[in-house]
């Protein structure tokens, strides 16, 4: 027999960044939970608002399977003694299983014969199993940020305010945080403050939506997304799609209801991205374009209530954005009257990390950083590399950023415009932060690429040269994401450098700041680069035997790396690829076990097969170096294929190991030149 489980956990109002992942975590602990307790079960489903989360169990077995249960003792040779009588040790083993002697049976298992106890266990009654492991699987729900209250010891998001536990129609009886579970839940906390029964789990999400509650949060965003679809086309406008808002919105509503609002159109005269902000990140609205892309002077919030007079509502949502858009506009024109070059020097008394020093010693590193990778990548653009580093962090001293920190690189931008600095040095400006997370948008200029990355480079040493690097799940200054970026920047546009020499300069311009020795720094830098490049490369379903074989022949500019990763990738799919391979690893694990490289002398080579797999080699390795010159890493791969039928001869028919000293030498030198060539592209033994 099976019956439905509800749980509802009401609180105070949960931070709505809080409510995703909590759906997600308390089914995967649900999920755990059931399956120790040995309980059959059909569906679960996870429902949150704001002052509530709600577990549903679909056909929960009321009890657990009878079972017999196998209790391991002590081998049969150690159990009983030359006669068959119980030994000691056998009779204090059936004395703790509570059997007799004569009631031990002997098995046979893999590592011989030992006695056990079968026992014969009756399942337990569901009701009774979740009375016990409930309350522990509430408490243990995570969140980002938990709390205590009154003088209690247990923690949660917000406090709890009652506990509704049932099966089927009856009442899971436990005590929570102080609260006793029942069947009593509570409706919307205006519309519908009062208490209401529930008598069974099926009847749960229709009573609250008679509560003035929709406790689905899928139902909850479509109903916002209809009623924003509506608006939509009664003012002739379009929704900037918001999909963090909109899951944001659907989480700080019970009961969703979206109104329009206006605010005066002078404002638009501010940067766009001020008002989007304003709009988006402090009241939470959703803002609207015209059909021309231009920002209209409208905006929908929505309400967790159904106004009585929506009029009023909307006057009071303007009155607020006013004073928010008033204070924009004010932060605004007040740092047009500075210089750029000014803020600039407020950075002096900024810290960016204590051993590192200032952010104005940062930016004054970086930009010397940024004209070193410029010389060598577009050297005709050096002014503006040199321009934007200097101005890139220099918004960060300003009203608007200060107030609102979403606006970096975006006033900077605006800033520049402003003040008459070129169109590439104030977009260099804004995008120089970019990507700001995994997948982002990528800087669309080299001002903004190349500051990027030696803004990117400077923190990563810096911090490994102080010591700084991440661990585990710690990494305060984002360096994963920030070598990530670099990787994506360089591949992005093609950037072709030593990472080895950017990062000695970034390392020489940190002589005064680093503790640890510069040679281990490097090392380090270049190994997590590369790590954050291997575990990139695997999530575009690469083997990590690929990537390794190309890593492990050396790592220093990205781009090559990558397109010898994505060649070998494709390499392995030829229809002869293992064929192949068996004849490169031949030479690979051969040669790999000398320490000594040898000279080669083709005028000593005594058989004709090896003459010929010499000459062989010596007619497709100029053609391999030319396919690298012209990073043809494909065609590179199918020049070296030509050597299989040589190589698998040579070793057929010579003995490369032969005792004759200079043999032996000359012919592990004609494999370690060949070996050489391979490794210009994989070290084919990692496959």
């Amino acid at each position: 027999m099976t019956q439905d489980l509800l749980i509802e956990i009401g609180a105070e109002e949960i931070p709505a960044g809080f409510l995703s992942k909590a759906v997600v975590d308390m089914k995967t602990e649900a999920v755990k939970v059931l399956s120790h307790l040995r309980l059959q079960y059909g569906d679960i489903e996870v429902l949150a608002t704001p002052r509530r989360l709600t577990l549903k169990v679909s056909n929960l077995a009321s009890g657990q399977e009878d079972r017999v249960v196998e209790n391991m003792g002590p081998a049969r040779r150690i159990a009983f003694d030359d006669t068959g009588a119980p030994s000691k040790a056998g009779i204090g083993f059936a004395r703790g299983q509570g059997v007799k002697p004569e009631e031990l049976e002997v098995i046979s298992t893999e590592k011989g014969e030992y006695v056990c106890v079968r026992k014969q266990e009756t399942g337990e009654k569901t009701t009774q199993l979740l009375k016990e492991a409930l309350p522990s699987y509430i408490m243990s729900i995570p969140f980002r940020k938990s709390m205590r209250w009154h003088d209690l010891e247990d923690r949660f998001a917000r406090p709890i305010h009652w506990v509704v536990a049932l099966y089927g129609d009856q009442i899971i009886d436990f005590k929570c945080a102080g609260i006793n579970s029942g069947a009593a839940s509570r409706g919307h906390r205006f519309m519908a403050p009062d208490e209401f029964t529930i008598k069974n789990p099926a009847d749960y999400t229709e009573l609250c939506r008679q509560a003035r509650v929709i406790v689905n949060q899928k139902e909850r965003k479509t109903m916002i997304t209809t009623q924003l679809a509506a608006i939509e086309k009664e003012l002739g406008g379009t929704i900037i799609d918001d999909p963090e808002l909109l899951e944001t919105v659907t989480n700080i509503v019970e009961y969703p209801h979206a109104i329009v609002g206006s605010f005066d159109q002078s404002f638009l005269d501010l940067p766009e991205e001020v008002l989007i902000t304003v709009m988006r990140h402090h009241q939470k609205y959703f803002c609207l374009r015209d059909d021309t892309g231009s920002l209209m002077a409208n905006f929908i919030t929505v309400n967790n209530t159904v106004a009585r007079d929506p009029e009023v509502v909307v006057k009071g949502n303007q009155r607020v954005l006013l004073a928010r858009l008033n204070d924009a506009k004010f932060f605004y024109q007040e740092d047009l009257k500075i210089p750029l070059n000014e803020f600039v020097d407020r950075l002096k008394k900024v810290v960016f990390q204590a051993k590192l020093g200032t952010s104005y010693e940062k930016v004054e590193r970086f930009k010397s950083l940024a004209e070193f990778i410029g010389e060598k990548i577009c050297p005709e653009q050096l002014p503006d590399i040199s321009r934007t580093a200097w101005l890139c962090k220099a918004d960060l001293e300003s009203n608007m950023v200060c107030e609102f920190s979403d606006l970096q690189g975006i006033m900077g931008r605006e800033y520049a415009r402003a003040a008459k600095e070129s169109d590439a040095v104030a977009i260099g400006i804004h995008e120089h932060y970019m990507p700001t997370g995994a997948g982002g948008t990528l800087p669309s200029n080299d001002c903004g690429a190349i500051v990027g990355i030696a803004d990117k480079i400077d923190t990563i040493t810096g911090c490994f040269g102080i010591n700084l690097q991440p661990t585990g799940s710690a990494d305060p200054y984002a360096l994963r994401r920030q070598a990530l970026g670099i990787i994506n920047i360089c591949l992005d546009r093609g950037y072709r450098f030593s990472l080895k020499e950017i990062i000695n300069y970034s390392l020489k311009l940190l002589q005064t700041k680093i503790e640890r020795p510069a040679d281990t720094v490097v090392d380090e830098v270049i190994a997590f680069i590369k790590g954050r490049l291997f575990h990139s490369l695997t999530a575009d379903k690469i083997p990590a035997g690929v990537i390794e074989a190309v890593l492990a022949t050396g790592f220093d500019d990205i781009v090559t790396t990558v397109k010898r990763v994505k060649a070998l990738d494709q390499f392995r799919h030829r229809e002869d690829f293992m064929d192949l391979l068996t004849a490169f690893k031949r030479i690979m694990n051969i040669t790999r076990k000398e320490k000594e490289n040898y000279s080669l002398f083709p005028d000593q080579l005594t058989t004709e097969t090896e003459k010929d797999l010499y000459s062989c080699w010596q007619q497709v390795a100029g053609k391999i170096d030319n396919n690298l010159d012209r990073d043809d890493y494909d065609q590179a791969l199918s020049t070296v294929a030509e050597l299989k039928i040589s190589i698998d001869t040579f070793f057929n028919e010579v003995m490369v190991m032969v005792d004759e000293k200079e043999i032996r030498e000359n012919r592990l030198a004609l494999l370690q030149g060949i070996a050489g060539d391979f490794k210009k592209i994989a070290d084919f033994a990692k496959l």
